[in-house]
């Protein structure tokens, strides 16, 4: 599997063959509370790297979920509908959100590191 990179939004990217799984952060995730609604994207969006694409609700707020590269949403991960609690209790695995064919897969290497990431969530980001 494809290292991990994270956007300054709290995003992690993998890519996965010819798409990305994307998802949030375990520091997201914690910082968010317990998970009770996701509104995940449409299959077939285009999206640009910033874009709010997703939205999940806890018990705390609703934030939104960005792309962290352009592209096309390819996938969603419809047991969120049923269970948003996997965001919260597998945020880096089976509470990913959605899948996305990058436009340029290059641009997962811009993202930060699990270690800068790490730097970035500590500096209170």
């Amino acid at each position: 599997m494809s290292q991990t990179r994270f956007a300054e939004s709290h995003e992690w990217v993998r890519l996965d063959g010819e798409t990305a799984v994307v998802g949030i952060s375990d520091h997201a995730q914690n910082a968010l509370g317990d998970v009770v609604f996701v509104d995940l994207p449409e299959v077939g969006r285009e999206v640009e790297a910033g874009e709010s694409v997703a939205v999940v609700e806890s018990v705390k707020a609703a934030s939104d979920i960005y792309a962290p590269i352009a592209g096309t949403i390819a996938a969603v991960n419809a047991a969120l509908v049923d269970n948003p609690g996997q965001v919260n209790s597998d945020p880096m695995g089976e509470g990913w959100f959605f899948t996305i064919t990058p436009r340029d897969a290059g641009d997962i290497g811009k993202l930060m590191d699990a270690d800068a990431y790490a730097r970035h969530a500590e500096a209170g980001h």
